[in-house]
């Protein structure tokens, strides 16, 4: 074992316990290393997505909530993941319960992804950027998809991180042995006229032709707050989201700033992003990503654009998205 790197150490450990039927005791036994170190294997291999867990969601009791959902915005599917009643102080106190709707919603994200490319192995999926859409990503190991394509759907961001659009396509990429494709072009263009050179670049347009196009889309959604990802990673600057606001603004996605019926409103930075646009989202099999309480306005009002065809969301926000709505009642008694 001492010649072992770390990650073969993490799959050793993983393929004892999870496979072999080992317990912790006699995994560290087996590779003569301490319970603890092997514990820390084990969170590891689920963090790096080296192991996926899937949970059988039929019997999780949000059936009545997922479909009041998919009845009211005119879904294809909802999938709402388990709903734990978390409160704001729980997420405060508790940095694992606050990561917990994200790291969901990623998970049944992977498996909604794993299933669509067993049924089209071929399949061209194009992906936005943001967090839920790298957990995704880091939870695809061990599929083999070598025929399908993976692209971005909007430009890359300046700061290197993981959920740039780069780094998803490029992990999804190498997780499935696709091809991976990505527009080589920043996020939003300096100006409008930047934003048509960059758009008439034969790079450009044939990646957008093929993001056009995409069999499928797996998109997030965001807040326009200061708390929100454009504003942490400085794409927008505060004096850009307060003009937002009086414009009408109340989310983006893929860099779309949208109002309250899910329209992108007059506003110079959408006349400045170099993504997709809701026309072509529309044709694809558009599937919304959503997490957090926090991002139900911004989620409600994409869903009324008539984008998506599906929704993955965490149950806590499924269950205030679905408030009000006629068949949930049973769901919010349980």
């Amino acid at each position: 074992m001492s010649q072992m790197t770390e990650g073969q150490l993490m799959s050793r450990a993983a393929w004892l316990y999870y496979v072999g039927g080992l317990n912790q005791e006699a995994t560290s036994a087996r590779m003569g290393l301490t319970r603890a170190r092997v514990n820390r294997l084990l969170q590891q291999a689920r963090e790096t997505g080296l192991v996926a867990i899937t949970v059988d969601r039929r019997d999780l009791g949000l059936l009545p909530v997922e479909d009041a959902i998919r009845r009211e915005y005119g879904l294809d599917h909802c999938i709402a993941t388990p709903a734990l009643g978390l409160t704001a102080a729980d997420r405060a106190e508790n940095a694992a319960l606050a990561e917990f709707p994200l790291r969901a919603v990623g998970s049944a994200a992977a498996t909604f992804l794993r299933d669509a490319l067993a049924a089209k192995p071929d399949a061209v999926v194009g992906t936005g950027w943001g967090r839920t859409l790298a957990q995704m990503a880091r939870r695809m190991a061990g599929v083999s998809a070598p025929k399908a394509r993976f692209i971005s759907l909007m430009g890359s961001l300046t700061a290197n991180s993981a959920f740039n659009p780069f780094e998803v396509v490029q992990s999804l990429a190498q997780a499935t042995g696709a091809e991976g494709y990505f527009l080589p072009v920043p996020f939003i263009a300096d100006s409008a006229a930047d934003r048509d050179v960059l758009r008439s670049q034969r790079a450009v347009v044939t990646t957008l032709e093929l993001a056009r196009y995409a069999d499928l889309a797996l998109i997030s959604v965001g807040e326009l707050t200061e708390a929100s990802l454009l504003r942490r990673q400085d794409m927008i600057s505060a004096d850009d989201l307060a003009s937002l606001r009086r414009a009408g603004a109340v989310g983006d996605t893929n860099g779309i700033f949208f109002d309250a019926s899910g329209q992108p409103v007059d506003h110079p930075l959408n006349a400045r992003t170099l993504a997709v646009g809701l026309d072509d989202l529309r044709r694809a099999e558009t599937v919304v990503l959503s997490f957090g309480v926090e991002k139900i306005g911004a989620t409600r009002a994409l869903l009324r654009s008539g984008v998506a065809k599906g929704l993955i969301i965490d149950g806590d926000a499924a269950m205030t998205l679905a408030e009000g709505l006629p068949g949930v009642e049973a769901a919010q008694e349980t």
